[in-house]
């Protein structure tokens, strides 16, 4: 099975309130439908991968403003809008993500992505690792009653497929997790800023992809926020989105470009799971030795669930200050 897939990054002016929601998500829906049409004399493309806060951006200091002025619940007719594009043309989008706010969850406010295909929606994803102190959403992991996966994979007719957005990806057992679950393809829905972006000397965002990709032998479709610094400040924004092999080569990159594009790459799963069954020289998962590993365990790893990560963490800022 081999097919293409896209990565499309955008530069959108940061909204103020949900009502703008509209115009982003229309434009991006414009964008794949456009890829899909222009390409088709050449190629099939049939997962399209968008980036961080293509709807919404966290302008707002404080969860409860975010909460009244930009969240909304899942799903909803942005959700159905991608959704007709998907039965239209047989694809999967993994969507940019949406600050979302859920009922069940009250005061509470996601940073969700979802991945939808022609049958609807497959999976939801909300990010575990947010970027503290400057995102204020919430991370299900530190809610004692959350009952829903923390890391979906999806089987689909395009392999298997998994996502994590952005900051996720500094945290090796989040991918890890996932691949261990079986993810062929895994998405990367990002806003990385300067200077942790494609330019040297710290090009975080392609050295994380790659590291990633090889270490867990599994393509890695990585879509980056393009924004420019009037558009999203208080930072600049270097795109750099990519599409990596298993073995971690980049097949395609915006390279240090930043603005909205389009970056176009194939996925082979017949090939990935063939050298899955086939390799033993740097097979990772074949020559991890589990009992080897004791950091969780240490006192440094040992947080208290019921306590939130970023209450933790401002406990730790006021004993440094204090010593």
């Amino acid at each position: 099975m081999r097919y293409y897939a896209a990565t499309i990054q955008t530069d959108f002016p940061a909204p103020k309130s949900r009502k703008e929601i509209s115009s982003r998500c229309k434009s991006m829906c414009n964008m794949i439908e456009k890829t899909v049409l222009g390409y088709e004399p050449f190629f099939d493309v049939r997962l399209f991968v968008l980036p961080e806060f293509g709807h919404q951006v966290p302008i707002y200091p404080e969860a409860q403003e975010i909460h009244q002025k930009l969240a909304v619940e899942l799903p909803n007719k942005h959700t159905d809008r991608y959704h007709r594009l998907c039965k239209k043309y047989g694809v999967y989008i993994q969507t940019a993500s949406f600050l979302e706010k859920d009922k069940k969850y009250p005061g509470h406010v996601f940073n969700t992505t979802l991945l939808i295909g022609p049958q609807g929606i497959l999976s939801k994803y909300r990010k575990v690792n947010t970027w503290i102190p400057w995102e204020v959403h919430t991370s299900p992991a530190d809610l004692p009653d959350y009952d829903l996966p923390l890391f979906p994979v999806v089987d689909t007719e395009l392999g298997k497929i998994g996502v994590a957005i952005c900051y996720d990806w500094l945290f090796p057992e989040c991918i890890r997790e996932i691949a261990s679950q079986g993810a062929e393809v895994i998405n990367r829905v990002s806003a990385y800023m300067d200077p942790w972006g494609s330019t040297a000397p710290m090009e975080w965002w392609s050295l994380i992809n790659r590291t990633r990709a090889l270490e867990n032998m599994v393509y890695v479709v990585a879509a980056n926020q393009g924004a420019s610094f009037k558009n999203y400040p208080p930072f600049s924004w270097p795109g750099g989105s990519m599409i990596v092999d298993f073995d971690g080569r980049i097949l395609a990159t915006a390279g240090e470009s930043s603005g909205e594009k389009i970056v176009i790459a194939p996925i082979d799963i017949d090939a990935i799971r063939a050298e899955k069954k086939r390799r033993r020289g740097h097979d990772t998962w074949s020559h991890y030795r589990n009992t080897a590993y004791a950091y969780h365990h240490k006192t440094r790893f040992q947080v208290d669930p019921e306590i939130p990560s970023i209450s933790r963490l401002n406990h730790r800022i006021e004993n440094a200050k204090n010593k």
